[in-house]
C-alpha cells in the first residue's frame, strides 16, 4: 500500500513540475496552503526605505532609478522622457499606497534580488510565484529596447540548487501589464530554509527595466475540495434555525500519510482555528444560532508536519451564514379623514402588506390617499431580508372623522361698525378665530368682529384628534367724508372756484344750493353769488354708510376795503393789518415802506397779515406808505397805514 502511494505521488509531481516552454508560470494545479512568505514591500509615501542585503544594486531614493539601481515606490511617473510606463499603483489588490520594487538593470547580467526564506517544512512541495511588469514602452529605444529575462533559483543555504526556472524574454506591452511567474520545488529532510535568487540574464542599457511585487511561497499538494452535503459551498439560515449541516471533503491522491483537520473562522478569514475532534473528511456541524458568518475549510498535511500550520494545504472556503431576522418596526402616519395614510417598515428587501378593505402592497412604504374611517384597523407586513429571513409585524391605524366647518359667507361692514360672524359645522369640540385681537370672543362659533380694515378671518375647529379650517372675508367700507374747502372772498361781480374733496368707499356727492353755480356735478364748481353765500358739499355712501357734509362761505364785498390803521399791542383787538378783500385777488403784491423809503413788509401772492414788525422788531407808531399791485393790469393802489401803540 505504501509503495502504491509513493508511485501515485511520483506521477503527481511529474505532472505538476513538468516545464512546458513559453508560458509565464508553472503554477500549482492541486491545492495551496496559506502563504508562508508573502513579500509585498509594504506601503507608504514615496520613496519607501531601502531593502536589507538583497543584492549589490544601489538604492535610489526617487521614482526613476538609474542603471544598476532600484527604488521602493507606490507609483512611477514620467521617467526618462516618458519612455517608461507611468504606473499609478502596485500589484497587491486593495493595498492603498502599496510599494513595489522598481529595478533598472545593471550593464552586466547578475543577481538583483536575493533573500533567505525561513520557516519552511521539510519533505514538502512549495509553489513559488511572483509578479513582474516590463515597465519599458514598446516604442522606446527605437523599438528595440532590451527585454528583461529572469532566472529564479531556489537554493539550500549551502548553495545547492533545488529548483530553477527561467522566464525567457518579457516583452514590452502597450499598456502596463503585470504577469505572474512561478514554479515548484520540494524540500527534503532537514531543510527548513532556502535562498531565493533572482538573476537578470539580459545586459543593461536601453531597456531591461522592471517592477517586482507579491512574492509568495505556499505549500502545494493534492487537490482538496470541500462542500456542504446537498448544497453548494455556501448556505444561509436564519437566527434560531436548528439545521445541522454535514461538511464533506475530497482529497486526491498524493500524500503518503495524510492528516486531516477542519478549521473555522468567524472574522471573515482573518484568523483560523482548528475544530476539536474534526479530523475526518466528514464533519457534522452542530446547530449555531448566534448571528454571524461562519467560514470552514479543510486542511491536509503529512503526518510528520501535522503540528506545523504552514505545511498544510487547504480546500476552498465554504460559508454558513446565520442571519438576523429583520427588525421591522412597522408604523403608520395619518389620523384624520382625508389624510394620506402612510406606512413604513424597515430592514428588508421584500415587503408584503395586508390590511382592512382588502388593502395589499409590496412597497416598503405604501400609502392610502384620502383615508376614510373604514381604513382603520390592523395592518400586517411580512418582511424578507436579503438572506431570506422573514419577520412579521403589525401596526394599528385609526382614522378619525375630521370636523366639518363653514366660517360663513363673505360680507361687508361700514367703517367703525361690528358684525357678527356666523359659522356652522359638526363634530366640533373647540373653536379658534384669528386674528383674535378684533374678535369679541375668539373661542365661540359666532363672535362679533370689529375690523379696522378689510380682513380675512380664519376659523380653526378641532375634536379630540382632528382639525379643520375655513375662512371668511369681511370687507370694510370706508365711511363718507366731505371737505368743502377754504372759505372764499370775492368782489361783487367776480366768480370763484370751490375746492371740494370727497372720500369713502363707493360715494356720490352734490352741492347745495346750486344757484349762481356752474358745473354743480363736480367737486370744483365755479360760483358767482351777488351776496354772501354758504355752499354745502354732501358726500353720500352707496354702501349704506351714511352721508357727510361740509360748508364753505363765499364772502362778497362791493369793493376793495383797505384798513388804514391797526394797534399791534397784543390785546387781541385789531393787532394786525389784514386786507380781507385782497383774497379776491390771489396774485396781489403788497409792499409797505417807512418814512425813509425802506421796505418793511413784502407780501407776494399770499394774503397774510402784517404784525407791525420788521426783522422781528416792533416798529414805532407812525404812518407807513403802502403800494398794492393787484396783478390784473389795473393801476397801482397807494396809501398810508398807521401803527398806533
Amino acid at each position: 500500500m505504501i509503495k502504491q502511494r509513493i508511485k501515485i505521488l511520483s506521477v503527481f509531481l511529474l505532472l505538476t513540475f513538468s516545464f512546458p516552454s513559453k508560458i509565464f508560470a508553472q503554477l500549482c494545479q492541486g491545492s495551496l496552503g496559506d502563504p508562508v512568505v508573502n513579500i509585498t514591500f509594504g506601503a507608504g509615501s514615496n520613496p519607501g526605505a531601502a531593502l536589507n542585503n538583497i543584492n549589490s544594486y544601489t538604492y535610489f531614493p526617487a521614482d526613476c532609478p538609474n542603471d544598476g539601481s532600484y527604488t521602493i515606490a507606490n507609483s512611477t511617473s514620467n521617467c526618462f522622457g516618458f519612455t517608461w510606463h507611468s504606473v499609478s499603483e502596485d500589484h497587491t489588490p486593495g493595498d492603498v499606497n502599496g510599494y513595489m520594487m522598481v529595478v533598472n538593470a545593471s550593464f552586466n547580467p547578475g543577481d538583483f534580488f536575493v533573500k533567505t526564506v525561513d520557516g519552511l517544512c521539510q519533505n514538502t512541495t512549495y509553489e513559488f510565484a511572483s509578479w513582474i511588469l516590463n515597465i519599458l514602452k514598446p516604442n522606446a529605444c527605437n523599438g528595440v529596447g532590451i527585454k528583461p529575462n529572469i532566472t529564479f533559483n531556489i537554493e539550500t543555504t549551502s548553495g545547492t540548487v533545488l529548483q530553477s526556472y527561467q522566464t525567457g524574454d518579457i516583452s514590452a506591452t502597450n499598456f502596463p501589464e503585470w504577469k505572474q511567474y512561478g514554479f515548484f520545488f520540494s524540500t527534503t529532510a532537514g531543510i527548513n530554509s532556502v535562498v531565493l535568487r533572482m538573476t537578470n540574464n539580459a545586459p543593461g542599457g536601453c531597456g531591461n527595466d522592471l517592477l517586482l511585487d507579491d512574492i509568495t511561497f505556499r505549500a502545494c499538494g493534492p487537490l482538496v475540495t470541500a462542500n456542504i452535503s446537498g448544497s453548494p459551498d455556501s448556505v444561509d439560515v436564519c437566527t434560531g434555525d436548528n439545521s445541522i449541516f454535514t461538511l464533506q471533503a475530497n482529497v486526491s491522491a498524493g500524500y503518503n500519510d495524510p492528516v486531516y483537520q477542519w478549521q473555522l473562522s468567524t472574522n471573515n478569514g482573518a484568523a483560523w482555528t482548528n475544530i476539536a475532534g474534526a479530523t475526518n473528511t466528514t464533519y457534522v456541524r452542530p446547530s449555531v444560532t448566534t448571528p454571524g458568518i461562519y467560514l470552514y475549510r479543510f486542511a491536509v498535511s503529512e503526518r510528520s508536519n501535522m503540528n506545523i500550520s504552514s505545511c498544510s494545504i487547504l480546500s476552498n472556503v465554504i460559508a454558513i451564514g446565520v442571519n438576523k431576522y429583520p427588525v421591522i418596526a412597522a408604523s403608520n402616519y395619518g389620523s384624520c379623514t382625508g389624510d394620506t395614510l402612510s406606512f413604513n417598515a424597515n430592514d428588508g428587501v421584500l415587503f408584503s402588506w395586508t390590511g382592512p378593505m382588502n388593502f395589499t402592497s409590496t412597497a416598503q412604504s405604501p400609502f392610502i390617499p384620502k383615508a376614510v374611517p373604514g381604513n382603520s384597523g390592523t395592518y400586517y407586513v411580512n418582511v424578507t431580508s436579503g438572506k431570506g429571513c422573514i419577520s412579521r409585524d403589525s401596526t394599528i391605524a385609526s382614522i378619525n372623522i375630521t370636523p366639518v366647518v363653514n366660517a360663513g359667507s363673505d360680507t361687508s361692514v361700514c367703517e367703525g361698525s361690528g358684525i357678527q360672524l356666523n359659522s356652522t359645522g359638526n363634530n366640533i369640540i373647540s373653536y379658534q378665530w384669528s386674528p383674535a385681537s378684533e374678535i369679541s370672543n375668539p373661542n365661540i362659533p359666532n363672535p362679533i368682529a370689529f375690523p379696522k380694515q378689510t380682513t380675512l378671518y380664519t376659523l380653526t375647529v378641532a375634536n379630540n384628534e382632528c382639525k379643520a379650517s375655513d375662512s371668511v372675508m369681511i370687507v370694510v367700507n370706508k365711511n363718507p367724508k366731505a371737505d368743502a374747502g377754504p372759505d372764499k372772498v370775492i368782489i361783487d361781480g367776480q366768480s370763484v372756484v370751490l375746492n371740494g374733496i370727497a372720500s369713502g368707499t363707493d360715494v356720490t356727492y352734490a352741492w347745495t344750493p346750486t344757484e349762481y353755480m356752474t358745473a354743480p356735478g363736480t367737486l370744483t364748481p365755479s360760483v358767482k353769488p351777488p351776496i354772501n353765500e354758504i355752499y354745502t358739499l354732501h358726500v353720500i355712501s352707496n354702501k349704506g354708510c351714511g352721508t357727510a357734509t361740509d360748508n364753505v362761505l363765499v364772502k362778497v364785498f362791493k369793493k376793495l376795503f383797505i384798513p388804514n390803521a391797526f394797534t399791534p399791542n397784543n390785546d387781541g383787538i385789531n393787532d394786525t393789518w389784514f386786507i380781507e378783500t385782497l383774497e379776491a385777488y390771489p396774485n396781489a403784491d403788497v409792499k409797505v415802506f417807512n418814512r425813509f423809503g425802506q421796505m418793511v413788509f413784502d407780501n407776494h401772492g399770499v394774503n397774510k397779515p402784517w404784525d407791525g414788525t420788521f426783522k422781528g422788531i416792533l416798529l414805532s407808531s407812525g404812518a407807513y406808505a403802502y403800494i398794492i399791485d393787484l396783478k390784473n393790469n389795473s393801476q397801482l393802489i397807494r396809501g398810508v397805514v398807521f401803527i398806533i401803540l
